[in-house]
């Protein structure tokens, strides 16, 4: 397998306190990496660092295409619920629209091939209907779906979900995990959740993260041997 991304000695934190402390980490094309651990645990700053919005006091981010060490790759991030403006004036189909930002120059207009991939999420996500709705006047669910397109829609090399269950129904949590088992032929996909239940069923490889990393290259791992790595409990045991 080719690395895509490598975290190499990451320690940082916000001011004194230290979230991530000497966490490596080799992330493959491919790979479906579920990180669980507690509250505080450093999982959110985690996936910042690997998105490239957190620079580690110590240790080196690393990416890679094809084996050959790049400046950046391609990466769709799915943020918490908590960290959406719900006021921003937008609609659902320029929300996912946005995703594809990056693969438009600057001053033209999106082609209609862009449109067209738009349009496909729609449908997969099943949000017909509402391409016209401001995002501020969504249900929780449909939000969730709404900012899963985005960031699936451009068909990156890595997708990053933070806790994507959220106000997501029974039903359609099984649909999204169909649509990432899809799409992690593509692409390698990382999610934290809180879900440990979805992340062993669902993930191919695990890693818990409570400032420590510990990294397990498949789901084949007990309850009790997870719990060892914390005195916090773990949700939805």
């Amino acid at each position: 397998m080719k690395s895509i991304v490598q975290l190499q000695n990451i320690t940082t934190g916000y001011d004194a306190k230290i979230a991530l402390k000497d966490v490596t980490l080799n992330v493959n094309a491919h790979d479906f990496l579920g990180i669980i651990g507690p509250n505080g645990g450093g999982k959110t700053t985690l996936i910042k660092v690997i998105l490239g919005l957190l620079k580690p006091k110590q240790g080196q981010v690393k990416y890679f295409r094809e084996g050959k060490e790049v400046s950046e790759i391609t990466m769709g991030y799915l943020p918490q619920h908590s960290e959406i403006d719900h006021k921003f004036p937008i609609s659902v189909y320029d929300t996912i629209l946005s995703g594809l930002s990056r693969q438009k120059p600057l001053l033209r207009s999106f082609t209609r091939e862009q449109r067209s991939m738009v349009d496909e999420m729609v449908n997969q996500l099943q949000l017909n209907g509402l391409e016209k709705r401001h995002i501020g006047s969504l249900s929780g669910g449909q939000l969730q779906r709404v900012l899963l397109a985005r960031a699936i829609v451009s068909k990156p090399e890595v997708v990053i979900l933070d806790e994507p269950n959220t106000y997501i129904d029974q039903q359609f949590q099984s649909q999204m995990y169909q649509i990432l088992l899809d799409i992690n032929c593509d692409c390698a996909i990382i999610m934290v959740s809180h879900n440990v239940e979805s992340i062993l069923q669902n993930a191919k490889e695990v890693a818990y993260l409570n400032q420590i990393l510990h990294y397990y290259s498949n789901t084949d791992i007990s309850i009790s041997e997870l719990r060892q790595y914390s005195s916090q409990s773990i949700h939805n045991l």
